[in-house]
C-alpha cells in the first residue's frame, strides 16, 4: 500500500505526515489492519527496538473532584461507586509504588483528583516524591495533580519529580463539550509551566466517545506541535454513573488504527497504551505492542486492569522485553538537551515546545477517560461511527485493591 510505505519513510525521517495521510490511516478497513500494524511497527522498532517501558499508577487522593469532566469516574456528580479517600501519607504511597517497581515498573505516576494542588498539597506530594526516590533506586516519578499555579512545577522538580502529566484529551474545538469547569487553554498553560520548569512533558488523548476522525487527528497534531516526551493514549472506559456510560464506540481494530496514527505522527516519542486497553483491545493487546513502546502495569486509578503477571507474560510471549532502569527511553537526539534521561537536568525542553497532561486528577487514564458525551448523552464530532453491538460492560470493574485499601495491589 503506497500510503503505508510513504508513512514508514516519513516516520524513519521524523517527517510529519499530512492531515490527509493521518486521516487515511484511520479510514483503512479491518481487512488491512495487519498491514497498518506492520508498517507502524517498523517505525516503532526503528526508534525503540523491542523494549516496553512499564509505568505504575498510584492514586494519591481518589474521588470528590470539583471538575465536571464527562469521562471521569471521579468527576463532580459522578455516581460511579469508586473508592473515595483523602491523601495517602508518603510512606503509604511509597509502599504502593514499591509494588509496581517490584513488578518491573520504571516510572511511578503519582495522581491526585482535583482541579489543581494548593501549595500545601505540593509540599505533601514533594515529601512523597522524596520518600519514593529514597526507597526505590533508579525509579522515575511523574506527577499528575491537575492545573498548576506559578512556581509549583519548579517546586516539584526540586523535590525530584522527573515528569508532569496533563492530557489534552480531545481537540480544542470539542473540549468545551466534555468539560465546563476549565478550558483547553488552561491545560496547555499547565503544560507550558511544567515544561518551563524542566519537567519531562507527558500529554495524551482519550478516544472512544464518538468523536470524529478529524477530532482525533486534530488533538494528535496539537500534541506533535507541543512536542511531549510521552503520549498516553487512553480508550474510554464507560463507567456507570458518568455521562459517558453508554458510549461504546470502539473495536479492537479501531484502537489499533488510532495507535498506528499516533505512532506515525509522533514517531520518536514514547507512545503509551493507557486506560482501557483491556476493555477495548482485549485479546488483541499483544498487537498493540508493535505500535506503542510503553504501558501501565496492573490497575488504573479507579478501575481494575489486567493482572501484572499477565502483562509481563504478554510482553514476553509477543517477543518484547521490559525496559530496565539502565536504559534511556527516548532516542539519543531527544535526550541530547537533557531531555528524557532523568539523570541530569530532567527533561522537557525540545525546542521550546510544551505538552498537555493527566494520568489522573482531572485527567485521562482514570481507569477510563474519554471525551465528550455531555449531559444529554450526545457525542462530540461525527456521530456516524458504528456503535459496538455488544458492549463489554463485564470488563469494567472498579478497583477495590491497592492504594487506599488494605488489600495487596495488582502489580
Amino acid at each position: 500500500m503506497d500510503l503505508l510505505n510513504t508513512l514508514v519513510d516519513k516516520g524513519l525521517r521524523r517527517e510529519m505526515p499530512t492531515r490527509e495521510e493521518a486521516l487515511a490511516v484511520l479510514a483503512t478497513s479491518d481487512d488491512d489492519v495487519l498491514d497498518v500494524v506492520a508498517a507502524a511497527g517498523k517505525v516503532r522498532r526503528h526508534w525503540f527496538g523491542r523494549r516496553v517501558k512499564l509505568n505504575y499508577l498510584v492514586n494519591l487522593k481518589s474521588g470528590l473532584c470539583p471538575e465536571d469532566c464527562s469521562y471521569c469516574s471521579q468527576r463532580l456528580g459522578s455516581k460511579a461507586e469508586i473508592l473515595k479517600y483523602t491523601w495517602l501519607k508518603p510512606d503509604q504511597a511509597s509502599q504502593a509504588a514499591a509494588a509496581g517497581v517490584a513488578g518491573g515498573a520504571k516510572r511511578v505516576c503519582l495522581v491526585a483528583s482535583g482541579r489543581g494542588p494548593t501549595d500545601r498539597d505540593v509540599d505533601r506530594v514533594s515529601d512523597t516524591i522524596r520518600t519514593i526516590k529514597e526507597q526505590n533506586d533508579g525509579v522515575e516519578v511523574c506527577a499528575c495533580l491537575g492545573l498548576l499555579s506559578d512556581g509549583q512545577a519548579e517546586r516539584l522538580r526540586a523535590a525530584g519529580a522527573d515528569a508532569y502529566n496533563h492530557n489534552l484529551n480531545t481537540s480544542e474545538a470539542t473540549y468545551g463539550d466534555i468539560t465546563t469547569t476549565h478550558t483547553y487553554a488552561d491545560r496547555v498553560d499547565t503544560v507550558h509551566k511544567a515544561h518551563a520548569a524542566g519537567l519531562s512533558a507527558c500529554s495524551g488523548l482519550i478516544a472512544g466517545m464518538g468523536e470524529s476522525d478529524e477530532d482525533l487527528v486534530d488533538v494528535v497534531f496539537s500534541l506533535r506541535e507541543l512536542d511531549p516526551d510521552s503520549v498516553p493514549v487512553n480508550f474510554l472506559i464507560p463507567f456507570e454513573g458518568t455521562p459517558l456510560a453508554k458510549e461504546w464506540n470502539l473495536t479492537p481494530q479501531r484502537c489499533l488504527r488510532i495507535l498506528a496514527m499516533v505512532r506515525f505522527v509522533c514517531p520518536d516519542v514514547e507512545v503509551r497504551i493507557a486506560g482501557g486497553r483491556e476493555v477495548h483491545l482485549r485479546s488483541m493487546q499483544p498487537l498493540a505492542l508493535h505500535l506503542a513502546n510503553s504501558i501501565f502495569l496492573g490497575d488504573y486509578l479507579t478501575s481494575e486492569g489486567q493482572a501484572g503477571k499477565a502483562d509481563l507474560e504478554m510482553i514476553a510471549d509477543a517477543g518484547f522485553e521490559v525496559e530496565g532502569t539502565d536504559r534511556v527511553t527516548l532516542p539519543e537526539h531527544r535526550v541530547a538537551g537533557g531531555c528524557g534521561s532523568h539523570e541530569a537536568a530532567g527533561c522537557g525542553s525540545h525546542e521550546g515546545g510544551a505538552c498537555g497532561s493527566d494520568e489522573g486528577g482531572a485527567c485521562g487514564s482514570h481507569g477510563g477517560g474519554g471525551c465528550g458525551s455531555h449531559e444529554s448523552g450526545g457525542v462530540c464530532g461525527s456521530a456516524s461511527l458504528p456503535r459496538v453491538e455488544e458492549p463489554r460492560t463485564d470488563l469494567v470493574a472498579v478497583r477495590r485493591r491497592g492504594a487506599g485499601t488494605d488489600l495487596a495491589p495488582n502489580a
